[in-house]
């Protein structure tokens, strides 16, 4: 039988039947659970048990699950048109960049121009090319700092300052020093005249949450202006709300020359940007960088919603509320040590010895889903929409959980 015959007389059912090995490449662990429905802030499994989703896809559905705004622009679009290539323009794209560069302009970065991408990863990919050209040959250079993360793509885990992340794909591209997070000096000395650019997070997301020392930007964006250096700052996961500002640059008062944007700008919805104020975006000329996908509709559309409806509901305004609410419950709990971060990127920094993969696995057992950031860090990135009772519910969960591991490590492991 001819391939072509095979395959026409062939069902789903058969190609799927048969397989007794995992169809996906062992680039994650093994997921503990299997979730088929979301709404709102909640989650439930295969089995039918409810979940509060505290981590979002790591600060990405910030306007929670099945969003009624996003799918209903994202069912309007797909009966539309989905995708027409950069040979053409479309309106969709069009009001989605002119929206975010609106949001810059009102943060006080002024006015630039956006490149659409498909994650935060081809963003800082796009933010590193847009470094070497504007420093042109020789003056190549990307300084950022020691504990941030930036992507798994080549160049941008080059920019990661993450050294064991890079041991098994040496040799790294080279052009990247790094430095340690909030310290000025240190940075200050990594500068010589092939350095083109800095790039921070306004918070380290997978360093373990942690916000920089008060006037650290400040002292980094006045660096960079007295040196004639880019300041890119990587808001994939801070931006658009989640730490109780438009962007996580704003809480320094500081205006980026060059933004990186991802997870919450789709609300799951695959999509990154790059921003860059306009004189630097004017270095770039057409073929020096590109997308297939880079601003198709479908995509576009999802950006459009997410921003219209966070503008709606004053969604910064909603995650300073709710980190009160979630700081409140928390602060007699003996088993946080303290709690970094801000508005709704908190990283609950766990006492007694405890250890945050444990904490993890008992809170999902639970039904609250988190994230153990790093040795002794549990991360809360609850939606921007999350209720009262749901975050006094998830407290309930944690305070009872962490209680139950100190007290299994007391008794020596003994239930």
């Amino acid at each position: 039988m001819a391939q072509h015959e095979f395959l026409s007389s062939t069902t789903a059912n058969e190609l799927l039947a048969g397989q007794d090995w995992c169809p996906f490449m062992p680039v994650f662990a093994p997921p503990a659970v299997m979730f088929v429905r979301g709404q709102g802030t909640e989650l439930w499994d295969v089995n039918g048990k409810r979940y509060l989703d505290f981590l979002c896809g790591i600060a990405v559905t910030s306007l929670g699950h099945s969003n009624k705004a996003v799918a209903r622009a994202l069912s309007h679009q797909a009966e539309t048109l989905l995708h027409v290539s950069n040979f053409f323009s479309n309106p969709i794209a069009t009001e989605a960049a002119m929206l975010i560069n609106g949001l810059m302009r009102v943060a006080g970065a002024g006015d630039g121009q956006v490149f659409f991408c498909n994650s935060g990863a081809e963003a800082n990919e796009a933010a590193i090319k847009l470094a070497r050209k504007f420093g042109g040959r020789g003056r190549h250079v990307v300084v950022s700092a020691l504990g941030s993360f930036h992507g798994r793509t080549l160049g941008a885990l080059a920019a990661t300052g993450q050294p064991a992340k890079h041991e098994p794909f040496q040799p790294m591209p080279e052009g990247f020093r790094h430095v340690p997070y909030g310290d000025i000096e240190s940075l200050i000395s990594a500068i010589d005249p092939s350095v083109a650019a800095v790039l921070l997070e306004p918070i380290q997301g997978e360093g373990g949450v942690v916000p920089p020392p008060k006037g650290y930007l400040e002292e980094v964006a006045t660096v960079c202006r007295e040196r004639g250096l880019l300041f890119m700052v990587d808001e994939v996961q801070t931006g658009f709300a989640r730490t109780g500002h438009w962007f996580g640059f704003e809480h320094a008062g500081i205006s980026p020359d060059v933004v990186m944007f991802a997870k919450a700008l789709g609300n799951g919805v695959p999509i990154g940007a790059l921003w860059a104020r306009r004189d630097v975006a004017a270095v770039f000329s057409p073929g020096d960088h590109g997308s297939t996908y880079s601003g198709t509709a479908i995509a576009t559309a999802a950006v459009i919603a997410v921003i219209t409806e966070m503008m709606a509901i004053d969604a910064p305004s909603r995650a300073r509320e709710a980190e009160g609410w979630i700081r409140s419950e928390l602060a007699d709990c003996e088993y946080v040590d303290h709690i970094r971060g801000q508005g709704l990127l908190l990283g609950l920094v766990l006492s007694d010895g405890l250890d945050s993969k444990r904490v993890y696995a008992q809170l999902l057992e639970a039904g609250l889903v988190t994230n153990a950031v790093n040795a002794d860090t549990i991360r809360l990135a609850p939606p921007l929409t999350v209720s009262r009772r749901e975050v006094a519910e998830a407290c309930q969960i944690l305070k009872a959980t962490l209680a139950k591991v100190a007290t299994h490590d007391k008794n020596g492991g003994a239930s």
